[in-house]
């Protein structure tokens, strides 16, 4: 079909006021706030493939004859709601439709004595949070996109959030869901505190980046929101080997704060300014829940950090951390160091304890050594379990030669943290979704398991029209 029968066969479908085509319009929906992305866009370059149209649902039927006619026609489809991805996941095939469900926003209900909320997939995750903080409850879900993502897409990627040692990731929260196959079939699955009927069902789309089907509604837990109770410290320590060592520590002994972060001594320097002496970390924790519990975990982890040699910071670089945690969402734009020539971005890992800290001494060796005008690598652990945990690598370095050498360096980057990661049986994504820049590396990620991944698209998307280029290499 070309562009202009998609067009009026969509309109035809499902109305005129659905089917978008301004060119602005495309345009924005195709954003993904990857690094090098962001700078083609600041140096005047667009270099994102051209989407035919954005379509934009109000209902899951709507969903429904959308899909059953994309897939009978095979055109390519990207899934989205929010649109923070930072991974290239949610950018468009050219000539491919855009099916952005953010108009499908609203919460359903709320069930106080079930402890759960349901909500359409574009509600906005901080609309949704205070709605729950008014009522006494929270979501536990504080993903740094808190004021750009919506729910969709946080189950769609495998979101986590900033207090995930106490709530969990989005695969913890989510209860059940409804969802929309490529052929246009809508299955639901059902609220449950916990089943043993086969597979978990609910896997097939947490994670899925829009490959498997579009997400139209889910069910998340809630919890009693419980501020005035919270407990909170912050310790200097020298050396990241150190710091995991304590947070280990703390893991492994069965406590389970809301907040735990160890930023290394260059994030220190830049987000913290003077709090730390030269070459030392900052370790933050919060715990949250009744008071009788956040005091029992904050004796523990004081007595903890004592064993090792720590500096008493007291709360003050925690309460700066929580007022600033998500200003990046307001920067993403333009930040400002685009102005003076330079691309900075982030990547996370995540490993068991006995090769996290190989891995990220291995990539803090490699890249400068390998790239010349590296200006920072540095990064932070901050989502830990009794196995491991995850670094949150951020690194900048000097643009070369424009635009057109931004993707070279960019992915120069990224290729050392995988190539570390993956030589020590660490995960190359450990929360923003896998996108299609890391794609490459699915099949040494997944191992053996891999066709189990192309099985599912075949079973569930035959004509492999949903979200070309995520997870799948071909």
């Amino acid at each position: 079909m070309d562009k202009q029968e998609i067009i009026s066969e969509l309109q035809a479908l499902l109305g005129g006021d659905r089917v978008q085509t301004a060119p602005e319009i495309i345009k924005k929906a195709s954003v993904d706030y990857i690094g090098f992305r962001q700078y083609e866009r600041f140096d005047g370059k667009d270099w994102v493939p051209k989407a035919v149209c954005v379509v934009k649902p109000r209902s899951t039927e709507e969903v429904s004859r959308a899909l059953a006619f994309l897939n009978k026609n095979r055109i390519d489809t990207v899934p989205r709601t929010g649109g923070s991805s930072v991974t290239q996941s949610i950018e468009p095939e050219e000539g491919g439709v855009i099916l952005d469900g953010s108009e499908m926003n609203g919460i359903i209900s709320l069930n106080e004595q079930d402890m759960m909320v349901t909500a359409k997939c574009g509600t906005p995750l901080e609309y949704l949070e205070n709605y729950l903080n008014e009522r006494g409850f929270t979501a536990g879900h504080f993903p740094q996109s808190l004021p750009l993502a919506h729910l969709g897409g946080l189950v769609a990627t495998r979101s986590i959030g900033q207090f995930s040692t106490l709530y969990g990731g989005i695969e913890d929260l989510l209860v059940g869901l409804e969802a929309v196959l490529a052929d246009g079939g809508v299955v639901r699955i059902k609220n449950s505190p916990r089943r043993s009927v086969g597979p978990d069902l609910r896997h097939l789309f947490i994670g899925s980046e829009g490959m498997l089907g579009f997400i139209t509604e889910l069910t998340v837990k809630i919890f009693r929101y419980t501020p005035e109770t919270r407990w909170m410290h912050s310790w200097a320590i020298k050396g990241m080997s150190a710091g995991l060592d304590l947070i280990r520590e703390v893991m492994v002994e069965g406590y389970r704060p809301a907040l735990v972060r160890l930023h290394d001594a260059e994030e220190v320097q830049r987000l913290f300014g003077g709090s730390a002496p030269e070459d030392y970390g900052i370790l933050l924790f919060i715990a949250e829940g009744p008071v009788s519990i956040t005091a029992a975990i904050g004796q523990a982890i004081t007595e903890i950090a004592g064993r090792y040699k720590t500096i008493d910071l007291g709360t003050k670089p925690v309460e700066s951390w929580l007022k600033t945690r998500n200003d990046v969402c307001y920067q993403m734009d333009e930040p400002v160091y685009y102005r003076h020539g330079m691309v900075a971005d982030t990547c996370e890992i995540s490993a068991p304890w006995s090769e996290i800290g190989k891995i990220y001494e291995a990539v803090r060796e490699r890249l400068p050594r390998e790239m010349p005008n590296l200006v920072a690598v540095g990064g932070h652990s901050s989502h830990s379990y009794v196995q491991g945990t995850n670094i949150y690598f951020t690194f900048g370095f000097v643009v070369k030669n424009g635009a057109e050498s931004v993707r070279a360096d960019y992915m120069k980057v990224i290729s050392v943290i995988m190539e570390e990661t993956l030589k020590r049986g660490g995960s190359i994504a450990h929360h923003h979704g896998s996108g299609k820049y890391r794609t490459r590396w699915m099949p040494e990620e997944h191992g053996s398991s891999y066709t189990l991944l192309r099985k599912l698209k075949e079973a569930l998307d035959p004509n492999r029209i949903l979200n070309k280029g995520v997870l799948l290499t071909d």
